[in-house]
């Protein structure tokens, strides 16, 4: 059960391994959901393409493939609702992670 285990986190970090993101690419979360991630103005900004609903909202650069904000929105939650939230490039994708009041969730969203 262990070398399952393990076996699939080394698949999950794997996902990881240092990437650049790009000044506009496209991702997909949840299998189909199409994202815009691009950087304006040395911020990070996560636009939904079917409605333009942002999610990660003028996020700063912490790290080589690292970004932070407090603005993050979820589109399952409702608009009003903001988060600290960070998200982290890899090869293949990007993980996005968000908090609020000691709660967290984070999803990986797969480029295109």
């Amino acid at each position: 059960m262990n070398r399952i285990i393990k076996a699939a986190a080394a698949a999950a970090l794997s996902l990881f391994v240092a990437a650049p993101m790009v000044s506009a690419e496209t991702f997909f979360r949840e299998g189909n959901q199409e994202i815009d991630v691009q950087i304006k103005n040395n911020t990070l900004w996560c636009t939904r393409k079917s409605d333009g609903y942002e999610m990660c909202n003028g996020m700063a650069k912490t790290g080589d493939f690292e970004w932070k904000g407090r603005k993050m929105k979820h589109p399952d939650m409702p608009g009003f609702m903001r988060f600290n939230g960070t998200v982290t490039f890899g090869s293949n994708g990007l993980k996005i992670k968000g908090c609020a009041l000691g709660m967290c969730d984070a999803e990986i969203w797969t480029r295109s």
